[in-house]
């Protein structure tokens, strides 16, 4: 019984540095100059458009594969420790949801938010995305 009670609050804190957030708490963010990483395509990017000041940092291609390393050395020129804080996103939420909980639990960044449903959430909000 203790063993099962250890793995639920390790699991619990194992999730703590990984955070949801929506649109208005990404815009309170932005607006305190938070690190914005959208990994959709190249093609999402021009179809739907972008946060403002967000990078461009494709992780799945169209064909749903990815170069860890290669992200990683893209990524690590906006994110300079694990301790910055920034927030990604996608279309949905799904991709970074991945992305996060990867970067969160196996390399231990601290400060690793999403944004919940994605860019989609964003525009339904009627913010303002660039073209």
């Amino acid at each position: 019984m203790r063993n099962i009670f250890l793995i639920l609050i390790t699991a619990i804190f194992a999730f703590a540095d990984f955070k949801g957030i929506n649109p208005s708490q990404l815009q309170e963010m932005i607006n305190k100059k938070i690190t914005v990483i959208d990994i959709r395509t190249p093609l999402e990017w021009k179809e739907v458009g972008t946060i403002p000041t967000s990078k461009k940092i494709m992780f799945f291609d169209e064909k749903r594969q990815y170069d860890i390393q290669k992200w990683l050395n893209e990524f690590s020129k906006d994110v300079k420790n694990k301790e910055q804080a920034f927030v990604l996103v996608c279309r949905s939420g799904n991709r970074t949801g991945m992305v996060g909980d990867f970067l969160s639990k196996e390399l231990g960044f601290k400060n690793v938010y999403h944004l919940q449903d994605g860019i989609k959430s964003w525009i339904k909000e009627g913010k303002k995305v660039d073209k």
